[in-house]
This record gives structure tokens, C-alpha cells and sequence, in this order.
């Protein structure tokens, strides 16, 4: 696990622990660094072990934003960025997330432009009073990206996402539970405890209908035909029957015990 440089990654209980690693500049995104995202949360979900992800940043800041140098400057002077490694061309970050077992994000500190975008697939998003949450795009020029228009909408309403977008407005930690786009606000001494204790219930689950109530939910969130998404329910459901979590999980509940699910 030491075989990173921008990104710290351990094992605390069933739950895989990433911290972004470049606080000196407020852990601002690179490519690098997604490439090691992509390899640490891949696997992860390879480890049986692990129940689920949580990723955190170290320092004073979640993740500011790209780095510019790195990412812009460079592109626009007519130089070379920072090269795109074969793990960043060939794998669809968002995709990666939906598919994986479940992804908790404690955000600590500021979280602008591609370090929102990177969470918003998350599946529970915990903030630090006090910390910044902007999908600031347009005040450099942009558009969204990481399927972040999906995303912002479906967390927080046509409404606000329309302002976080067209705005590129910063908004606090606690404005932003008001919009939904975060699911809790805690004290920052009490972030990682209370993400922790979240991430390790959603590993306490079965692995397998973890990963399938993901797929519906990803499936099933737009999906305007009910009998689809009643299909899609029925299909997972079936295969859900036939599993030894299923069955350990009645088990359990006969003799009145705990089910072991890993």
C-alpha cells in the first residue's frame, strides 16, 4: 500500500481508508493522482476484505480544485500538462464509483471544481463545518464534467444546481446541507470518527447486494418506466435469493445471532 505519491491508502477494520496527499497545495487534483484513485479503489473492490471506501483529505483541505499548473497552464502557453496515465484514459471514474462497493466522502476543507465532482457520485457525503463546496467551472471558463450536471441535479434539484453551476458560487459546509448536496455536517474534530462509523455499517452489510442496490439505484434514479425498473428490481432480487448472504442472513435471524457476511 506505500506504492503511491500523491495518495495515502489503508486498511482501518473492513473499511479502506484513502487520504489525498498533497497538502502543501491543498491536495489539488492531477492526473497522478487519479490514476491512484483508480488503482487503490479497484482494489479494494478485488479485496475481499474490504467492505467499503472512504476517502478523506490530509491537512488543511479536501481537494482545491485541479492544479493548474499541472492541468492548465501548461496546455495553454503551448506547453506539455501533466501526462494522462493509462489507468486515467482507459477507466470512466464515475462509472468505477457507481460499480464499487460502497464510497463515503469526509470532506474536511475545501472541495472546488474537480475535487466536488470527483465525490458527487459518492454515495454518502460528510462535511466539516466551515468547509467550501464550489462547482466554480464557469469562472475558469468551464463546463462541468464527471457527469457533475447529472449529479448536482439529482442531489440538490433543477434549482440549486442550476445556481451552483451558472453561479460557480462557493458555498459553506452548512448552506450546502440545506441544498442537499452533502448528507451531514459534523464538527471538524468529529469528521473522520462520524465517516468512519458510516462507512464501517455500510460494510457491515452483505457485499453482493450492496453492489446490486448500487446498480439499481444508478439504473433506476432517471428511469421514468416503472415496469423497467421493476424488471431490473425483480432480476436482482432473483439472483439475491439464490446467494449464501441471503441465506446466512435468515440464519442469523433464526438462531439470533449476527449475521457474518465477510
Amino acid at each position: 500500500m506505500s506504492d503511491y505519491e500523491q495518495i495515502i491508502v489503508e486498511q482501518v477494520e473492513a473499511v479502506l481508508k484513502i487520504t489525498l496527499n498533497r497538502p502543501e497545495k491543498l491536495n489539488a487534483y492531477t492526473p497522478t493522482m487519479m490514476s491512484e484513485l483508480i488503482r487503490a479503489v479497484s482494489a479494494a473492490n478485488e479485496d475481499p476484505a474490504i467492505g467499503a471506501i472512504l476517502v478523506t483529505g490530509a491537512g488543511r483541505g479536501f481537494c482545491a480544485g485541479a492544479d493548474i499548473e499541472a492541468v492548465f497552464s501548461k496546455n495553454i502557453e503551448g506547453g506539455e500538462p501533466e501526462a494522462r496515465t493509462e489507468e486515467v484514459r482507459g477507466t470512466d471514474w464515475v462509472q468505477l464509483v457507481r460499480d464499487s462497493k460502497p464510497m463515503v466522502a469526509a470532506i474536511n476543507g475545501p472541495a472546488i471544481g474537480v475535487g466536488l465532482t470527483l465525490v458527487l457520485p459518492f454515495d454518502v457525503i460528510v462535511a466539516a463545518k466551515g468547509a467550501k463546496l464550489s462547482a466554480r467551472f464557469v469562472k475558469m471558463g468551464l463546463v462541468p464534467e464527471l457527469a457533475s450536471s447529472h449529479f448536482l441535479t439529482l442531489r440538490c434539484g433543477f434549482g440549486a444546481a442550476s445556481w451552483l453551476a451558472l453561479s460557480g458560487t462557493t458555498v459553506l459546509a452548512e448552506e450546502a446541507r440545506e441544498l442537499r448536496l452533502v448528507d451531514r455536517v459534523t464538527e471538524p474534530e468529529a469528521l473522520l470518527d462520524e465517516a468512519m462509523a458510516m462507512a464501517n455499517e455500510l460494510a457491515g452489510n452483505p457485499p453482493l447486494q450492496l453492489r446490486q442496490i448500487k446498480a439499481l439505484l444508478t439504473q433506476n434514479a432517471g428511469e421514468t418506466d416503472l415496469a423497467a425498473v421493476q424488471r431490473r428490481e425483480l432480476e436482482a432480487l432473483q439472483a439475491a435469493y439464490r446467494s449464501p448472504e441471503h441465506k446466512e442472513a435468515v440464519a442469523a435471524f433464526l438462531e439470533r445471532r449476527p449475521p457474518k457476511f465477510r
